[in-house]
């Protein structure tokens, strides 16, 4: 069966799409990535082309899909490539565009593949067989899925690379103190010291779900995410429709906590969750307060996680700073593939040797957690 592009999910009914999912997580839900699409934050001028891979039977059932954009740079995708796009360059080898299988602007392990393994796996036979027609240098599909890496890592010339996040476990705590005393005793007064230091200077939080806030807090809250942004000389990958559109469609999902000093707003933090997750992805103020990034990104977050019964808070890229605040290390894939054999033979022997330092990382990483011993 030929492999069916998409280059809008408005096309396709969002039962048809959701019935692929395995589980609920929200990143990989039609109104999410559709919410991406129309509020203009990929397509047009973004370097985001929307080019979703569908298997269809000859009853015009979807059976497998891949969420897939056609890429002209490699910014949003936070597993780093630029070094192979320059050295292509060099050499005068095109390596854009590339196809990325992926959340865009979200660096969150999911499924990635959709569908039973055996329609999955003939949809990735037959990307792969059509690259050059389609003139692309190669696939790569980020942050995978045990079903994705079971299924790419037993094909043929497929090149994976793996990652480190740092993500924090509910324990059953009864509440944030119960956390508080797993810790060491000098960790703990750390942190014990940053919550009261924000407290010290007159803020407070507000807790909403998406139907909760006016579209002038929306504004809020997209003024805070845009200005982490500015702030670097760069332009914020979301529109503010984006909020909206993700408010009218899957407002169930949205958690806000809004800081506040008085009755000024001051900063946000804005999170996704489903059963068992909370999902921390932006952030943002527009005054400087001591130790308020903290308290507002990861404290907050995981006093709700325990509040509510969240096995897990995934709080994003990068770590050293989560952590000593009790965030653990966990390995991260994505996988490539190249359709130049010189490149693809460069790229093999860099990740070999990337993967034993991704592994010393994480393992050293683990030996530094705040926890008690014994």
């Amino acid at each position: 069966m030929p492999v069916q592009i998409l280059d809008s999910l408005s096309a396709l009914p969002a039962h048809a799409w959701d019935a692929l999912l395995p589980e609920p997580q929200p990143f990989l839900r039609h109104a999410f990535l559709s919410a991406l699409e129309d509020s203009g934050s990929v397509g047009g001028r973004s370097g985001w082309q929307p080019a979703h891979r569908l298997l269809i039977d000859a009853q015009g059932m979807l059976l497998a899909a891949l969420p897939a954009y056609r890429k002209s740079h490699s910014y949003g995708e936070y597993v780093f490539d630029h070094g192979w796009a320059d050295a292509c360059q060099r050499a005068g080898i095109a390596y854009y565009p590339k196809l990325l299988g992926a959340v865009p602007f979200s660096p969150v392990r999911g499924p990635r593949l959709l569908g039973v393994p055996q329609a999955a796996g003939e949809l990735l036979d037959e990307l792969v067989s059509g690259l050059a027609a389609e003139g692309l240098s190669g696939v790569h599909v980020n942050f995978t899925d045990a079903l994705a890496d079971s299924l790419l890592g037993e094909r043929e010339g497929w090149l994976e690379r793996l990652g480190c996040q740092f993500h924090w476990h509910n324990r059953d705590y009864r509440d944030f103190q119960d956390f508080l005393d797993s810790l060491a005793s000098r960790k703990r007064k750390q942190v014990r010291k940053e919550r009261e230091q924000v407290v010290g200077q007159g803020i407070d939080f507000d807790w909403r779900e998406g139907h909760e806030l006016s579209e002038a807090e929306w504004d809020f809250v997209y003024a805070c995410y845009a200005n982490t942004y500015h702030v670097r000389g760069q332009l914020p990958y979301l529109t503010r429709e984006f909020f909206s559109l993700l408010a009218e469609r899957l407002p169930a999902v949205i958690r806000v906590v809004l800081a506040r000093q008085g009755t000024r707003p001051v900063a946000m933090a804005f999170s996704l969750v489903d059963g068992e997750s909370f999902y921390g992805r932006y952030w943002g103020c527009l005054a400087e307060f001591d130790r308020l990034h903290f308290e507002t990104c990861f404290y907050q977050g995981m006093d709700y996680a325990i509040a509510h019964g969240l096995c897990r808070f995934d709080a994003g890229a990068q770590g050293e700073h989560k952590l000593i605040r009790g965030f653990e290390p966990e390995i991260t894939r994505s996988w490539h593939y190249l359709s130049h054999p010189g490149l693809r033979a460069a790229v093999a022997d860099f990740l070999r040797q990337e993967r034993v330092g991704v592994q010393a990382y994480a393992e050293e990483a683990g030996g530094l957690l705040p926890y008690r011993q014994g």
